[in-house]
This record gives C-alpha cells, sequence and structure tokens, in this order.
C-alpha cells in the first residue's frame, strides 16, 4: 500500500476548510489505515470490532506521528480505522473534532487551556492543567480529555552554539533585553500561529516586558525555522521542545525563566459520544499514552525530520517495539 509523505499534500485525505458564516464545513471522510497491524498487547476490544473511527491529527511531524500511534491502537482493538491526519492549523484540526468529522485525535493541554478554552493564564502544575481542561472542555464543547502522557511538548526559542557564545543570551529575561537594548541582534525566525497566538509571541513579549514592534521578526514554515537557525539566518528561532532536529543541529534552548509558556502534554481527546460508544478507547490507549515521554518522541520525530523515514513506519515500529501491536 503506498504510503503518503508528510511533506506532499493528498487530496483523498485532506480537503480544504471553509469558514463561511460561523460554520466551518468540508473535510473529506479520510483514507485507509496507511499500514497494516495486528493485535499484541493491545487486544481486541468487543465495543471496537468493526467500529468505524476517523482519526484525526495537525499537519507536523510530531502531530501526525501521534496520529498514526492512535490508529494503530484502536485498529488493533479492532475498529475500522479511517484516517484523517496531516489538518492544517490547530483550529481547523479542532474544527473537525467539534463538528463530528474527526472522532478521536490527540491534543496538547496548554492549547485546549488557551487556544480552544480562552484562558488567558496557564496553570503551572501539569496535573491540574489537564485537570482543568478536562473538566471545561466536556462542559462547554462536549469534547473527552484522558490518559495524558508525559510528553510535554511546548514552545522554546532556540540559538545556534555560535550565537550563544557571542550573544550571551541563555534566558528570555536576557533576549527580551537584547530586543529593546539591539533589535538588530535579535532576529527572529517564527512560524505564522505562533507569531499570533496568546501563548505564543505576543504573549511572550508581554511576559517578559519588551514591545512586540521592537523585536525583528521573519515567518518561515516551521521545518525550515530549525535550519535558518542553525545556518545564523535568524539569531534565535521559535521550536517545539520535543523536536528531534534541536540535538541533530546541536541547537541550545533559552530558559524560560518566568515561566511563561504552558505544560502541552499530549491526551487523548474524543467526542462525548464517541467515549460513550467505545469505553473501550480510554482502556486501551493508556498503557501508550504513559509510554509517550518526552525523550521517546522527540526520538520520533528526529527519525522523521532528521532521517527521512515516513511518519507511518516510524509510529508502528515503536509501537511493535513496545509490544502493543504486532505485524
Amino acid at each position: 500500500m503506498r504510503r503518503r509523505s508528510l511533506r506532499i499534500a493528498v487530496a483523498a485525505t485532506v480537503a480544504t476548510v471553509v469558514v463561511a458564516a460561523g460554520a466551518a464545513c468540508g473535510l473529506e471522510s479520510g483514507g485507509a489505515l496507511p499500514l497494516p497491524v495486528k493485535p499484541g498487547s493491545i487486544t481486541e476490544q468487543p465495543d471496537l470490532v468493526g467500529a468505524k473511527i476517523t482519526v484525526g491529527s495537525k499537519d507536523f511531524t510530531e502531530q501526525v506521528t501521534l496520529g498514526y500511534i492512535l490508529e494503530f491502537a484502536v485498529a488493533a482493538a479492532g475498529a475500522d480505522v479511517r484516517d484523517l491526519t496531516n489538518i492544517q492549523g490547530s483550529n481547523s484540526s479542532r474544527d473537525a473534532m467539534v463538528a463530528g468529522q474527526v472522532d478521536l485525535a490527540i491534543e496538547y493541554t496548554g492549547t485546549g487551556w488557551i487556544n480552544y478554552l480562552g484562558n488567558e493564564k496557564p496553570i503551572a502544575d501539569p496535573t491540574a492543567q489537564f485537570d482543568a481542561v478536562r473538566d471545561a472542555d466536556l462542559k462547554q464543547n462536549d469534547v473527552v480529555w484522558v490518559n495524558p502522557a508525559p510528553l510535554d511538548n511546548t514552545y522554546a526559542l532556540a540559538v545556534n552554539q555560535k550565537n550563544l557564545a557571542s550573544l550571551g543570551v541563555r534566558t528570555l529575561s536576557q533576549y527580551a533585553d537584547l530586543v529593546k537594548r539591539d533589535p538588530g541582534s535579535a532576529s527572529t525566525c517564527l512560524e505564522t500561529e505562533f507569531r499570533s497566538r496568546q501563548d505564543g509571541f505576543p504573549g511572550m513579549a508581554k511576559a517578559y516586558e519588551f514591545p512586540v514592534s521592537a523585536a525583528q521578526t521573519q515567518i518561515l514554515q516551521t521545518g525550515i525555522i530549525y535550519q535558518a537557525t542553525a545556518n545564523g539566518n535568524c539569531a534565535f528561532g521559535e521550536v517545539f521542545t520535543t523536536d528531534g532536529r534541536i540535538k541533530a543541529l546541536n541547537l541550545a534552548l533559552l530558559e524560560d525563566d518566568r515561566h511563561f509558556f504552558p505544560h502541552y502534554n499530549a491526551a487523548v481527546t474524543m467526542r462525548s459520544e464517541t467515549a460513550e460508544a467505545h469505553p473501550s478507547i480510554a482502556r486501551v490507549t493508556k498503557s501508550v499514552m504513559d509510554a509517550l515521554t518526552s525523550e521517546e518522541m522527540s526520538e520520533l520525530n528526529r527519525q522523521v525530520d532528521v532521517d527521512g523515514r515516513e511518519p507511518a513506519d516510524v509510529a508502528r515500529d515503536w509501537m511493535v517495539k513496545k509490544g502493543f501491536v504486532t505485524v
């Protein structure tokens, strides 16, 4: 079976989401499971055998890989999985869930709390953050959250070793001082969503007391930022802390010394009707999510972004290695 590349849009999988008159419309029904799996420690569950379950994800490496991990888990439990990974943007992915076009997805607690639920301040304790998101999203949107993972993929600013030594900036407070003192030396590459999110650059600027307008920023695609930062095309670059390219390119992360960035623990999300019809989803995904640490995810991301492997292959190999599924 032909496997999709993360870098190529697939018309059969994702159509454009058009928002008109306040209503989102138009994702297609999804494609087939990209690779076959058989039960391992995850066994067939009566409420999932033959059930049609559509799994979605956003369109960056970690999300697509997590989407496949989730697909393989419920497929091993007997579900007839439809693949709707690689949806462009957080809001489109979320709209697909709320509209019932996606049954199941892995989401991040910080994104849920701030972007979807409209809160301005994160909760410092990751367990309390999950509990708050779980309770509020169920009440407001009928979205169920279960099984938070140790994986915490938060934002950070990175710098290459040469600029680290020459600029002496090791914390976000020092970065803020540099922006105010010498903005030309603090050129920063960002992706579009981070540039506008309140848990992104504008909120960070407010927390660290520097004017957003003073920062010399350049908008790049997420994947390009890492190499641009390593090359010194921008002195600093926005990164995800679990991205395997940080280690591969020998980048350093600036310390978030005012603890601005929220916790982004990954968790399984589903519509309440899905949770009620298929209670075993929470059971069969728990051990999988428990095994997803930040270190494990960084390695999976590295295999895709550095080694050039397909996310579906990486996800299935990890599931097999852990004994969750067989082939």
